[in-house]
């Protein structure tokens, strides 16, 4: 019987055919893996299929042997080429399709960060199917909850695509456990990298002593209310009474009161700290769903109408220029 079914199984393999099998692509700077990816290992571990996670950058190999020992990991499937360097969302999403080319994964999951949410895009693109963005729960049958764009509901749909691609939000699902995995490693194919339309020319690293906002237990976050990057310095005192981390909504990163990467929301950082303070922000959807998983929110507006108070747990009505001062005098 089982000789039988044997040259059905080479045929299927031939001619392409997709069984049920789930590739993560891992987030690192070639050095550590980024917490979202333990993430959405979780999550992926959910789809009840044999989890596959791809490490492609210029030296991978270290970051390939700390995915070797995450629970729920099957195999370790490492590109390592300088062309990937950086990780150019361009350059990894050719790598990402030459594995799937060869693997025929049924489903590919990216945490939902900058990084996953420039690679998952692309390889649908590539791949002519819709993705699934900011998934917060996964059901049987390739049934998806995500967050509606407008932020204030949940949805849950089907997919019937031929390959399910989605980024989850970190923040719905607990990191996988970084040991008691025995993860085989392979190399994975390069693919055709075009390295004409993208280059990497540098970063900057941005220190500080604050707590990473999307790990901190306590984030601040301030609004356009506050009318000047000057008097995010009120928000800077009470963080650091607080050993808080700092965000800020869209409207101050659009007014250049802060950099971007201090932006809360639906297209910044997703957060859901144990306390969230929320001082001179108005609560538009698009912020609200960036933040509404917190324990504990408290608003601050001198806006008794405004739209955070609503979901806010406790709300304080009051100038904020007087308020902050005398709570982080308090604190003292």
């Amino acid at each position: 019987m089982l000789a039988s079914k044997t040259p059905f199984l080479r045929y299927l393999s031939i001619t392409g055919a997709r069984f049920n099998s789930t590739l993560v692509i891992a987030e690192h700077d070639d050095t550590k893996l980024s917490g979202v990816t333990l993430n959405a290992i979780t999550a992926a571990s959910k789809l009840g299929h044999d989890i596959s996670v791809l490490v492609a950058g210029a030296n991978s190999g270290k970051v390939a042997e700390e995915v070797s020992k995450v629970a729920n990991v099957k195999r370790v499937l490492v590109a390592q080429d300088e062309k990937l360097k950086a990780q150019l969302p361009e350059r990894v999403t050719a790598t990402v399709m030459a594995a799937q080319n060869q693997f025929k994964f049924s489903h590919i999951v990216a945490g939902a960060s900058s990084f996953g949410r420039g690679i998952i895009p692309r390889l649908a693109a590539k791949l002519d199917v819709a993705p699934l963005s900011d998934v917060t729960a996964i059901h049987s049958d390739d049934t998806f909850s995500r967050p509606t764009y407008a932020g204030n509901a949940v949805a849950k749909v089907k997919s019937k695509a031929s390959v399910k691609l989605m980024t989850v939000r970190g923040t719905a699902f607990e990191q996988a456990a970084t040991e008691g995995g025995s993860a085989a490693t392979e190399k994975s194919p390069i693919g055709e990298i075009n390295t004409e339309i993208s280059e990497f020319l540098g970063s900057e690293l941005a220190k500080s002593d604050r707590p990473d906002l999307q790990t901190a237990k306590i984030v601040v976050s301030g609004g356009r209310a506050l009318k000047s990057a000057e008097n995010f310095k009120l928000l800077y005192d009470l963080a650091d009474k607080l050993g808080a981390g700092v965000g800020a909504s869209r409207a101050a990163v659009d007014a250049g009161y802060v950099p971007n990467d201090m932006q809360v929301g639906q297209t910044g950082k997703i957060v859901a700290p144990e306390l969230y303070i929320a001082i001179g922000i108005s609560g538009a959807i698009q912020h609200i769903a960036g933040m509404k998983d917190s324990k504990v929110i408290v608003a601050i507006n001198k806006d008794k109408d405004c739209p955070i108070f609503q979901i806010a747990d406790y709300s304080v009505e009051a100038d904020l220029f007087k308020a902050i001062p005398e709570f982080t005098a308090a604190l003292k």
